[in-house]
């Protein structure tokens, strides 16, 4: 995926899945729950923390909650997605947000201030690059940890077959609409069209393929921590 052509940099979009399709994937708060309990568990003081493609920031404003003293980085590419994190985090001075484009290796320089990380977290954006580009990138955020550190990526990943993939996809329409109607909101054409817009520029590949590669670069303790048809979070300790 090209930055520069990517829809995810328009505002319409952005606005769609910040204020519609974020709120309603299925098990959001369990993910969140999940990667809240693996922290604690592995790193339960951090002191500074990237959250790379962070859209909204929904994973870093999270861990800003849970953990008062630590660090955050915020860095996305789109700028309507930052505008939107600029207006939730207000003033708050352990936030750092930058615009960066990790489609090529130059992304690092624009964190090389700020390294080296405890954790590097990731939420549903990594699924755009092409699989060459995610082995790379994953090397990448290893350079960045510290020893020990923490690599943990919530993001859609590939189904073991077509007809597997149309059901997730019934699945998560339906999870979204549901969402909508208990709200009171008349989205559902507009979500539908943003999912859809959105997938022609998915990549996704297999989460078991994606962890072996973390295994291959060195992680440690990599597993698949929780899976819902193709949304999964993994990752691993360097």
């Amino acid at each position: 995926m090209n930055a520069q052509h990517s829809k995810w940099q328009t505002k319409e979009l952005a606005q769609t899945f910040s204020e519609g399709v974020r709120g309603a994937i299925p098990g959001a708060k369990l993910q969140l729950d999940i990667i809240g309990k693996i922290i604690k568990a592995w790193c339960p003081l951090p002191s500074r923390i990237l959250d790379l493609g962070c859209g909204d920031g929904i994973l870093g404003r999270t861990l800003l909650d849970e953990f008062p003293t630590v660090r955050m980085i915020f860095t996305d590419f789109s700028e309507p997605m930052l505008d939107k994190l600029r207006g939730k985090i207000g003033t708050d001075e352990r936030a750092t947000i930058i615009n960066i484009d990790f489609t090529t290796s130059a992304w690092t320089k624009g964190v090389e201030l700020q390294r080296p990380f405890d954790i590097i977290v990731s939420g549903f954006a990594i699924h755009h690059q092409s699989d060459e580009r995610k082995r790379e990138l994953y090397a990448e955020i290893f350079g960045l940890l510290n020893e020990g550190g923490l690599f943990l990526n919530l993001d859609q990943v590939s189904s073991a077959s077509p007809s597997i993939s149309q059901i997730f996809d019934c699945f998560f329409l339906d999870h979204i609409q549901r969402f909508l109607i208990d709200f009171g909101l008349n989205e559902m054409s507009k979500i539908e069209e943003a999912y859809y817009q959105d997938k022609k520029e998915n990549i996704p590949a297999p989460v078991e393929a994606q962890c072996q590669w973390l295994r291959d670069l060195g992680f440690q303790e990599v597993d698949c921590f929780f899976k819902t048809f193709e949304l999964a979070l993994f990752g691993g300790r360097k």
